[in-house]
């Protein structure tokens, strides 16, 4: 069993900048991959950032550029470092985590950028 807690969604304005935190409650090496998702309402949830636990990435092609995701394995804390936002990007953020069996959800953080 993994839990995840996210923080650092709020209301920001178009150009700005936000940093989202998931905070896993297993060491992450134990992990396959480690992710952001979100979902706007009416659409899918869809991948937005991915990490795996070889180290390899994978963004969305909407956010490359302006998003990374990194990781702090000693606090077992995935990050999206989310920069040039804009009104297309908001969305509820979830956080992923995948196990070699099983994947797991957080609550979600929402992010708003108004234009």
């Amino acid at each position: 069993q993994v839990q995840l807690v996210e923080s650092g969604g709020g209301l920001v304005p178009a150009g700005g900048s936000l940093r989202l935190s998931c905070a896993a409650s297993v060491s992450i090496f134990s992990l396959k991959a480690m992710g952001w998702y979100r979902q706007a309402p009416g659409k899918q949830r869809e991948l937005v950032a991915l990490v795996t636990n070889t180290g390899s990435t994978n963004y969305a092609g909407s956010v490359k550029g302006r998003f990374t995701i990194s990781r702090d394995n000693a606090k077992n804390t995935v990050y999206l470092q989310m920069d040039s936002l804009k009104p297309e990007d908001t969305a509820v953020y979830y956080c992923s985590a995948d196990t070699w069996y099983l994947g797991y959800w957080g609550q979600g953080t929402q992010v708003t950028v108004s234009s």
